[in-house]
């Protein structure tokens, strides 16, 4: 357990790092605000939500790991009541974990009150990989609630766990990321995970376009459900990303906390 933090914390850190750097040499898009401002905000914003996390921990000892490895040592979930092989266990612990991951995402665009949450992400009017980890602290803590739950009534091994946790960072980063792949690559890439030029319609300003393409991981979900849009109408160059705040207010971490709170 104290290893499995070290790994996806380096994990963490080493791709951050990559695709930053990426980002800096050769960018998709030209920035429509300040590198270091945003950064300081969405970086912030990351503090608070791994000190919720810290305080989630004291309330409820068992995270997602944790809740694998007590699900198995009780013999509770689904896994733990069959003979499955332990390949077949592992893949379809992370297909469920994804797809769990994806409808969530889903959910928090239909039902206000969720909405008003998940608009300080989308409030970031660039998307770069830091826009990756601008999540407010209370949706933060309704996801890892969501991931315990699964887990218990899943019961996968604590190592499928652990790589759908690094998956899902990993892949969030890279398609949050302000990188070009070409056309070719893209079109390869995206017919299984989700591509920075795939997830950006995301982030358009249009709002049948941000209720679309929900996926961090895996593209097959918005295809199977239909919420898949392949390119923006105005073109990854045009298109305005964000939401009706264009100006300096969503690259301020107060005013991003607060954002749920405010009218309107």
């Amino acid at each position: 357990m104290e290893n499995e933090a070290i790994i996806r914390l380096t994990i963490f850190l080493g791709l951050f790092a990559a695709l930053a750097a990426i980002e800096w040499l050769a960018p998709r898009r030209a920035r429509a605000q300040p590198r270091a401002t945003r950064w300081v905000t969405n970086w912030g914003i990351t503090i608070a939500n791994a000190l919720t996390l810290r305080a989630l921990a004291l309330a409820l000892p068992l995270l997602a790991v944790g809740a694998a490895v007590d699900a198995g040592q009780n013999g509770w979930g689904l896994f733990n009541a069959t003979d499955w092989p332990v390949w077949l266990e592992f893949v379809l612990a992370v297909l469920i974990l994804d797809f769990a991951i994806w409808a969530q995402h889903l959910v928090t665009h239909k039902i206000p009150l969720l909405w008003r949450l998940h608009r300080v992400h989308h409030a970031d009017r660039d998307v770069d990989v830091t826009t990756a980890i601008r999540f407010h602290p209370v949706e933060i803590a309704l996801s890892m609630l969501l991931k315990i739950g699964i887990v218990y009534l899943m019961g996968p091994s604590a190592l499928a766990v652990i790589v759908f946790e690094i998956l899902l960072n990993g892949t969030a980063m890279f398609n949050h990321a302000n990188i070009r792949l070409g056309p070719r690559l893209d079109a390869v890439l995206r017919q299984v995970l989700v591509t920075p030029d795939m997830h950006r319609v995301h982030h358009s300003v249009h709002r049948d376009e941000h209720d679309s393409n929900y996926g961090f991981a895996l593209s097959i979900w918005d295809r199977m459900f239909r919420t898949y849009i392949a390119q923006p109408r105005e073109g990854h160059d045009g298109m305005t990303t964000g939401l009706r705040w264009q100006d300096d207010r969503p690259s301020r971490l107060g005013w991003s906390l607060m954002l749920p709170f405010r009218r309107g």
